[in-house]
């Protein structure tokens, strides 16, 4: 066997080795990403206050204040909406079983015998609420030991100014190594910053619109959307499926098509035209490599492996174009035509 060959039968053992552990460490590691995920966000809004003559502590306590009141809020609605639903399931229920006896009916008169039981089987609007309810438990799952995540990020946020000087006394050849961080962060950054703007967009114009077709919950479903959307590629439509079984069974096939309809304009809308008009191609990743990243972070970490798997999947490929000799790789997860990332004052702010 060549040296090649057994340095790279080493690296790919490694990276297993790696991936094993960080799943065995999951109850460890999820807090902390969560932490540094949160702390991305934040530091922009620290930063602008820091830069206005705000004393840095206080301007973490005015952000970490915020964070705080934000969770809480949505831990509340989560709440709220999970009694209010309970309480409304004999209705729900009601309601499937004469729809499911209209469409035996409707299916009847097309000679088409179906028996009842293989519809209550999968005309179920339980599966889809049971997924999205899922979705939420992992997420606040992963927010229950709050505490100790947003002792995290005011730890994160207080060391931020001073990292790359840290890493300038720490790198051997900073010069050339210095660069690609400070690329990464922008890359980071600016990801986030549009993600979470093109994601509140689409939740409150999920809430509204359901609100206006009546569907029951809208706050839930808006909120769902904003968080699933930022996973890539599949988000969206899980986010719209227990809506639409939802409006399927409390207002008629009617309002479940309206609702279809509302979700794929826009999906279509901001997912096609809005995000990739102010995200471009400044991420470097292909569309491959994201939806990969999406199943490879989900199974290492569950749902918030979904929602940070592409910033992880970065820090993966800054890490490959720093070493000379892995710089091949990085080169395989990028883009089919990369282009350099073009990063304006609108960009930066």
């Amino acid at each position: 066997m060549s040296p090649t060959a057994g340095r790279s039968l080493i690296i790919v053992a490694a990276l297993i080795i790696i991936a094993a552990g960080i799943k065995a460490a999951e109850e460890v590691v999820v807090p902390f990403l969560l932490a540094a995920f949160i702390a991305t966000i934040a530091a922009t809004p620290v930063f602008w206050l820091e830069k206005r003559r705000v004393p840095m502590a206080a301007a973490i306590s005015l952000v970490m204040l915020l964070i705080v009141v934000v969770l809480v809020g949505v831990g509340a609605l989560v709440a709220q909406s999970a009694t209010e639903f309970s309480d409304r399931l004999p209705f729900y229920q009601e309601r499937l079983a004469a729809l499911r006896m209209d469409s035996v009916d409707w299916l009847a008169g097309f000679d088409i015998e179906i028996p009842d039981t293989l519809l209550a089987e999968y005309l179920n609007v339980g599966i889809a609420l049971e997924m999205a309810g899922n979705t939420l438990r992992g997420l606040s799952g992963a927010l229950s030991n709050g505490f100790l995540i947003l002792l995290t990020v005011i730890f994160i946020l207080a060391e931020a100014s001073s990292f790359p000087r840290k890493l300038g006394e720490v790198l051997k050849n900073p010069d050339r190594d210095l660069p690609h961080f400070e690329l990464f962060a922008i890359n980071v950054n600016r990801y986030i910053a549009i993600k979470t703007t093109v994601s509140a967009v689409t939740g409150i114009i999920v809430y509204i619109y359901l609100m206006l077709l009546g569907v029951d919950f809208p706050l839930l479903w808006g909120m769902l959307a904003f968080l699933l959307n930022y996973v890539p590629t599949i988000g969206s439509i899980i986010a719209s499926v227990p809506a639409v079984l939802l409006a399927l069974v409390q207002l008629g096939p009617f309002y479940a098509l309206l609702t279809i309809a509302g979700y794929m304009v826009t999906n279509v809308v901001m997912g096609n035209a809005v995000e990739p008009r102010f995200m471009g191609r400044g991420l470097g990743l292909s569309t491959l490599v994201v939806f990969l990243s999406l199943v490879f972070w989900g199974w290492i970490l569950g749902p918030v492996g979904m929602l940070l798997s592409v910033p992880l999947t970065m820090t993966a490929k800054i890490a490959l174009e720093a070493n000379p000799s892995t710089e091949w790789l990085a080169h395989l997860l990028g883009p089919a035509d990369p282009q350099p990332l073009e990063v304006n004052e609108a960009s930066e702010a």
